[in-house]
């Protein structure tokens, strides 16, 4: 296991997801971000099934980082409660996750 993390969160517009990656990479929060347009989501909110077209935001950062992202997601987001979840990256290129790291800093 490396200390590096995929942050997965989805955004309403691509406006909005090209918005918060611009903020995470200026605030070295982030190394990359990959926007991924037009998936839909099914969820339920508030007691009701929703149905939503979205964009798919992978965060590449590191372990030190996620709680400042997290707050900085919380910061930038027009959801309510924005999605925010952390993936251990088990291990990967060794220049890729230097990179990584070199990044946030």
């Amino acid at each position: 296991m490396t200390d590096k993390r995929i942050v997965l969160t989805t955004c309403g517009s691509l406006e909005e997801a090209r918005k918060i990656a611009h903020a995470l990479i200026e605030r070295r929060l982030a190394a990359c971000v990959n926007i991924v347009p037009q998936i839909e989501s099914v969820y339920r909110w508030q007691g009701k099934v929703e149905t939503a077209a979205e964009c798919l935001l992978v965060i590449k950062t590191t372990a030190g980082m996620f709680a400042r992202l997290r707050d900085a997601l919380h910061e930038l987001h027009s959801y309510e409660t924005p999605e925010c979840i952390a993936i251990g990256i088990e291990d990967g290129s060794a220049a890729y996750l230097e990179w990584i790291g070199e990044s946030v800093r």
